[in-house]
């Protein structure tokens, strides 16, 4: 019987996981890094034991540590979540040895599973239909693209899509590279690529007596990098062809079968428009997405993961799939430059309580550069899908998110998207349809003009003289601010008669933290928080994050001309030149790792490389110079 559980991982899933626990009644236990120490799923567990260090090679990919933790806070039971330890059969069968009880599949389904190499090769014997793996050396042109595919592990990682035949050996031992770092496993191989196809999966759930689940499939096609980034249930694809449903389940439940699977796991498929699909994966554990299927079913899938665990029954026949449901994943990072992600103080986050938000983060917390950028699911269901993608792109633009630049604007954007709404959604959404405008500049000036006037309301005087005011004309005050890479320059005069600025505007009203403004004949309300060296205006127009630019900046904090700068924490893990070499504008010069991705340094023009300040290894601060390019002398 288990009575305490420990969950081995971190952010939104522990807490995911906790709440469930809580409502079966069960004690909870957290395991957390030193990076971690002031984030909300710690302080919400009932007992919580440090791991140090902020790697997660040092501490939650650490089995001994975690598997101690149990033993001394008292927990009789691991549940490891998704990502790090979840599916590596060492670690399951560790927990097991140590007289806890696994709140996962068996030992040998994990293992089974642990290759993808290996694990077509069982579900082809199984009947499962699949794509034909390539070895490297077998690759010919009339195969091209293939994708290059790392054989342990997931999420993006150790995966290459190549188009031409001499690109491949550079792109496999890339991809060998990152598998290696990412898992401890360099195998990596090739199957034929369908640059437009459909990541269709299947929630499969089984028990110890013979009963196994398709519960229903969800599309996870809209991917950065590999990575999802808005899933739904059921699938737009599948909804238009009668028989592919049938087929899916059938094929996912075989592919449980054959390797003797109990417990809450996905059986992922490529699929194309006429509806044939090939086995991709099998994730041996609880996935991020799964949220989308509990909306649509009604059921918990972590109250079933115990259940299961404890040696109880599923009935026969799971429930039906009722209405839609769509999850985007919040992450921290700039689409529009290359998914950078983004660290630092997430100083308010808010959203609607009316809907489902499984989230890591709330205010005041550190966004590190050690982890997943992922902040939040939101999650938003109901009978209509149309009426569903338009509630949820409503609640991410009233979102008040501050501190730490995110990717809802795309999301929103996504999910207003012609193509989203009649169910284009292959896994080439982004490469036909770019990610988004980015802010328009004119709402950039007036949320800018907005923050100006906060910040002269919050300099006045008792006796309400406003800020700036002449009793004689005069110059125009002036306030500059930065968003991303261009400055914009406020310039406005308060007058007599009002504010005295270009454009069509009308002051009616303003404070520190509101300001009111009839733009074009419209008013608008424009809220405004100022922190630390960041301004955020939320407004109907959008939602602006503004760096206030000095007046006179210190000679210290300026960096010579052709200084490569770290644009986030991270690790450098390859270096391509060295001291004296000539390089081409764009060329890669060094290679970033920072929350699960990696991020090419290249040069910003043609030139040699005067200085080389880091090495393979080494950990960077955001702002950090890594190299200097010079002119050919």
């Amino acid at each position: 019987m288990i009575t305490s559980v420990l969950v081995a991982n971190r952010g939104e899933i522990a807490r995911r996981i906790f709440r469930t626990a809580r409502s079966l009644g069960l004690s909870t236990v957290a395991v957390y890094s030193t990076a971690d120490a002031g984030m909300p799923f710690v302080d919400e567990a009932d007992a919580a034991v440090h791991l140090p260090g902020n790697a997660p090679g040092d501490t939650y990919l650490r089995a001994d540590l975690i598997i101690d933790a149990a033993r001394r806070a008292g927990a009789d039971a691991v549940h490891p979540g998704y990502g790090f330890l979840s599916e590596n059969a060492a670690f399951a069968q560790a927990v097991i040895d140590a007289g806890l009880t696994w709140i996962g599949p068996p030992v040998d389904a994990i293992s089974s599973m642990g290759s993808k190499i290996e694990a077509k090769k069982l579900m082809a014997a199984a009947g499962v239909p699949v794509l034909a793996e390539l070895t490297p050396a077998a690759v010919a042109a009339s195969d091209l693209p293939v994708l290059v595919k790392a054989s342990a592990g997931g999420g993006g990682r150790g995966m290459r899509v190549v188009s031409r035949l001499e690109d491949l050996a550079a792109e496999i031992d890339a991809a060998s590279a990152e598998a290696l770092s990412a898992f401890g496993d360099g195998t990596v191989f090739c199957e034929r690529y369908l640059a437009t196809g459909r990541h269709i999966e299947v929630q499969v759930m089984a028990d110890r007596h013979g009963t196994i689940w398709a519960v229903g499939e969800r599309e996870c096609s809209i991917q950065r990098r590999h990575q999802k980034v808005v899933e739904e249930a059921p699938s737009p694809l599948v909804e238009r062809i009668p028989s592919m449903r049938a087929e899916l389940f059938d094929a996912a439940r075989k592919a449980a079968a054959a390797i003797g699977y109990v417990g809450a796991g996905t059986v992922e498929f490529l699929a194309d428009e006429s509806g044939n699909f090939y086995f991709l994966e099998m994730n041996t554990r609880l996935q991020v997405e799964h949220p989308v299927t509990e909306e649509t079913t009604g059921l918990d899938l972590v109250e079933l993961q115990f259940a299961v665990a404890a040696g109880e029954h599923l009935p026969p026949e799971p429930p039906p799939t009722v209405g839609h449901a769509i999850e985007v994943r919040l992450y921290a990072e700039d689409p529009l430059h290359d998914w950078q992600p983004q660290t630092g103080t997430l100083h308010r986050f808010t959203l609607e309580r009316e809907i489902r938000v499984d989230s890591g983060v709330e205010d005041g917390s550190e966004v590190s550069p050690y982890y997943d950028a992922m902040l939040a699911k939101v999650i938003v269901s109901g009978p209509d899908r149309t009426a569903v993608a338009r509630r949820l792109a409503g609640v991410l633009e009233r979102a008040t998110i501050h501190g730490v630049g995110t990717n809802r604007e795309l999301l929103a954007w996504i999910l207003r998207h012609p193509a989203f709404l009649a169910g284009d959604t292959d896994t080439a959404f982004f490469d036909k349809y770019g990610v988004g405008p980015g802010t328009d500049d004119a709402v950039v000036r007036v949320s800018a003009l907005a923050a100006a006037l906060a910040d002269a309301a919050g300099r006045e005087v008792p006796v309400r003289v406003p800020s700036g005011w002449r009793n004689l004309p005069s110059q125009p005050q002036r306030k500059s601010y930065r968003v991303g890479d261009a400055v914009h320059e406020v310039e406005y005069r308060l007058t007599r008669d009002g504010l005295v600025v270009d454009g069509n505007i009308t002051l009616l009203d303003s404070g520190p933290e509101r300001v009111v403004l009839e733009v074009d004949g419209v008013r608008r309300v424009f809220g405004v928080a100022a922190y630390a060296g960041l301004v955020c205006v939320d407004s109907s127009l959008g939602n602006v994050s503004l760096t206030p630019v000095e007046r006179f900046v210190d000679p210290a904090d300026q960096v010579a001309a052709g200084s490569l700068v770290a644009p986030m924490p991270g690790t450098v893990i390859r270096v391509g030149v060295a001291v004296g070499d000539v390089v081409k504008q764009g060329q890669p010069l060094l290679w970033l790792e920072a929350m699960k991705m990696e991020h090419t340094i290249a040069a910003p023009a043609d030139g040699v490389v005067g200085e080389l300040t880091v090495e393979a290894g080494q950990q960077v601060e955001v702002g950090a110079v890594l190299a200097v390019v010079g002119e050919d002398a």
